[in-house]
């Protein structure tokens, strides 16, 4: 059982360094121009190791997506627990500034951006729901421009270098929403 916890940790280990080696180099130039050897050399692996764990570079791509999208899912799920604070979002983005901003700064940014406003769009849309209010707007329209103002102000936040405090901009979106009367993603 033991040997089976340490091929565990190296694979972890080697999917890790993959996807560090990846994301250096997506930062430093278009997702197009990066190739599976490069991937590979930088992470001190051969290419068919890569090939092991991913498809291709879009698979890698669509699985480092996944694993950011799924954990603002669960940040979200702990703020609506309970758990959690509207910070911890942009605590995360902050923390992982050089993927968000690779993603929106990247050709292919119009693919993550809409992830993440469909995650978000569904997310208040399910919330509204819930109420008892008949709004005067469409509850789709109304998630669809809500999501898309949070989605718009990270992007900004992210592509000038996040210039505010994860705090700061968790209370102002929160103003936002209260002074605008729009459901909050932060109720």
């Amino acid at each position: 059982m033991e040997n089976v916890a340490k091929t565990d940790r190296r694979i972890l280990r080697t999917k890790q360094a993959i996807k560090k080696s990846f994301l250096e180099l997506f930062t430093e130039k278009e997702f197009e121009q990066i190739t599976i050897n490069e991937i590979a050399d930088r992470a001190n692996v051969n290419r068919g190791t890569v090939y092991l764990h991913y498809s291709d570079k879009y698979d890698l791509l669509d699985k480092c997506t996944e694993e950011h999208i799924r954990e603002i899912i669960s940040l979200c799920k702990n703020r609506e627990s309970g758990k959690g604070n509207p910070q911890q979002v942009f605590d995360y983005f902050q923390e992982h500034f050089p993927f968000f901003s690779a993603m929106f700064s990247n050709e292919r940014a119009f693919l993550f951006r809409d992830q993440l406003l469909h995650f978000f769009s569904v997310n208040m849309t399910v919330k509204m729901e819930q109420t008892n209010d008949k709004p005067d707007i469409d509850l789709e329209i109304k998630s669809q421009f809500m999501a898309s103002a949070f989605i718009g102000i990270v992007e900004w936040w992210i592509r000038r270098g996040m210039p505010h405090s994860t705090s700061f901009m968790a209370g102002q979106v929160q103003q936002l929403f209260e002074n605008n009367q729009v459901y909050s993603m932060y109720s």
